[in-house]
C-alpha cells in the first residue's frame, strides 16, 4: 500500500517551512548589521508600532508563548534594546518599552522591507504575487489560531 498524503511532496507544511526558513535567511545579512536576530527584529517592529507593550500582548501578536518570548525580552534588555517595567496599572503585566537604542535601529531597520522585497521580484515573482501570497497566509493563521490543537 503506497500512503501518498504522506509523501513530502504532497505536503502543505512542508513549502510553508522551507520558505519560511529561507526568508529568514534572506533577513540574515540586514539583521547582522543591526546586531539583532530574526525574533528581535519582530518584537521590535511591535514596539516602533506602538511602544510600551505588555509581555503577553507581544506573546499574542508573535503567536507565541510567554515562556518563549521571556527570555527574549531579557537578551534584549541587556543588549539595552528595551527595558521591562511593571505596570502601575496591574503589577501582575510587565510593559517592555523601547530604549533610545532600540528606536535609533528603526531608521535603519526602515530599508530592509523594501530591499528583501526587491530580491524577491528580481525572481519569478511579482509584487501582486507576494501580496495575494500574505493574504493567502494571513487568512491560513487567523483559521489556525482560533482551532485548539488536538481539538
Amino acid at each position: 500500500m503506497t500512503y501518498e498524503q504522506l509523501k513530502l511532496e504532497n505536503q502543505l507544511c512542508f513549502p510553508v517551512y522551507a520558505a519560511s526558513r529561507l526568508i529568514t535567511r534572506e533577513y540574515q545579512p540586514f539583521l547582522d548589521k543591526l546586531g539583532i536576530t530574526y525574533p528581535q527584529y519582530l518584537v521590535l517592529m511591535i514596539l516602533w508600532e506602538d511602544d510600551g507593550v505588555a509581555v503577553n500582548d507581544i506573546a499574542k501578536k508573535l503567536i507565541l508563548n510567554t515562556n518563549t518570548i521571556t527570555p527574549l525580552l531579557k537578551r534584549m534588555e541587556q543588549q539595552g534594546l528595551v527595558k521591562r517595567k511593571r505596570s502601575r496599572e496591574d503589577e501582575r503585566k510587565v510593559m517592555i518599552h523601547l530604549t533610545e537604542n532600540g528606536r535609533k535601529l528603526q531608521e535603519e531597520a526602515s530599508l530592509i522591507p523594501e530591499q528583501l522585497g526587491g530580491r524577491l521580484v528580481a525572481g519569478d515573482l511579482k509584487a501582486k504575487d507576494l501580496i495575494r501570497l500574505k493574504e493567502t497566509l494571513d487568512s491560513m493563521i487567523r483559521l489556525l489560531s482560533k482551532q485548539e490543537p488536538n481539538a
